[in-house]
């Protein structure tokens, strides 16, 4: 197996942006592309939001890249990667690789892929970071021949796939659950199909903190502490921590210790987002939970959902100066359908059943996902 710089075996072009105040150059027919239009699920790319005219790729002196290009981000983010499905353009926000015939475009795809954070590594710059076209010439791939090259793109490809069917039923029974909730409570947002209360009529709330860092024995205890990035699902544990504090952090700190079985609901940084706790949690100032409701009357994992169904309102709502964030004032004045509990608990049980489903194709998922790095690992170490 022989090893190469990209540099010796693609050559690497890149692009611009024509005067957007010239609108003659503007909304035509030739497709312009930009990182923004790349997702991490994108693979082969074959049109653009913007187009040009023949005159603005003449004026600005544009050379196009031909089908099969692999296109490289190159800043704002680094790492982006996809293939071009036909001739485009793009600006300058890329460093795009036009494979020789020592290497599969696709087999260079998932080289990249694969190597988002070392790439990101490389970036340079003090306003906002970026890898040149000497830095990506220089970077070294380890090239077998082509029948390799082949079999290893299509197992990644099947793989891949199988991955992305995978999170598709993920999301398939979310959404499941999502009609299902307007079935029963209708749009709750938009229509009254049962009065609404206040939630701050149904409960009290607690907010949460992080203890100094100056102290870092405060961050070698046993108690969950949490941010935002631990929320979304219907429960959660303490193995999404952020980290784990001792009781001595939880007494000279503003966090609290939140009891299991409550709502946390992020005001700031992750607006909107929710999840019941299983076990006793701590909480940074980002989350506030939701406690003291009576469960005779209103039942909390409906509570949550209806939360979630306002995620459009909370985001409408955000303010700040530095990070947007909503009060905990706004989150009081959410309207709780009061639904009879009968049929609270009967959604209730839906969701834990759809649940268990979720468990068993999120198992399967992380089975394939290993599969995944660990092909990725074998074929570019």
């Amino acid at each position: 197996m022989a090893k190469y710089k990209l540099g010796d075996i693609c050559e690497i072009v890149s692009g611009s942006t024509p005067k957007t105040s010239i609108e003659e150059y503007w909304d035509g027919d030739i497709k312009w592309i930009t990182p923004a239009e790349i997702n991490d699920n994108t693979y082969i790319v074959t049109d653009s939001v913007r187009k040009l005219t023949k005159l603005g790729v003449q004026k600005t002196g544009l050379s196009p890249f031909p089908e099969g290009t692999v296109i490289l981000s190159s800043r704002a983010p680094i790492g982006k990667v996809a293939i071009a499905g036909c001739e485009m353009y793009c600006n300058q926000g890329f460093k795009n690789l036009i494979c020789s015939d020592k290497i599969l475009n696709k087999y260079l795809y998932w080289f990249l892929k694969g190597n988002t954070a070392f790439l990101n590594s490389l970036g340079r710059g003090a306003t906002f970071r970026e890898i040149s076209k000497s830095i990506v010439s220089e970077i070294e791939i380890n090239v077998p021949d082509i029948a390799h090259q082949q079999k290893a793109v299509d197992t990644l490809e099947k793989v891949s796939i199988a991955i992305f069917l995978r999170k598709q039923e993920m999301s398939a029974l979310d959404d499941l659950i999502k009609a299902r909730f307007v079935e029963m409570f209708g749009d709750v947002q938009h229509e009254e199909k049962y009065k609404g209360i206040q939630l701050g009529e149904l409960c009290t709330t607690m907010s949460g903190g992080t203890p100094s860092t100056k102290f870092p024995e405060y961050y070698e205890g046993d108690i969950p502490w949490i941010s935002t990035v631990s929320l979304g699902p219907n429960y959660i544990d303490g193995t999404t921590a952020k980290g784990y504090i001792t009781q001595e952090a939880v007494d000279n700190s503003a966090t609290k210790l939140i009891p299991a079985g409550n709502i946390l609901f992020g005001t700031r940084v992750g607006v909107g987002k929710s999840s019941l706790n299983n076990v006793d949690i701590c909480t940074n100032q980002d989350i506030v939970a939701i406690v003291g409701i009576d469960e005779s009357k209103f039942n909390r994992l409906f509570i949550k959902h209806v939360l979630d169904a306002y995620q459009s309102y909370y985001d409408s709502i955000k303010k700040g100066a530095t990070i947007l964030g909503i009060t905990g004032d706004d989150l009081k004045d959410t309207l709780i359908p009061n639904a009879p509990i009968e049929i609270q608990i009967e959604f209730e049980k839906f969701v834990n059943q759809v649940d268990k489903s979720k468990v068993a194709v999120q198992k399967a998922l992380d089975e394939t996902q290993l599969l995944f790095n660990s092909l990725m690992q074998k074929y570019f170490g």
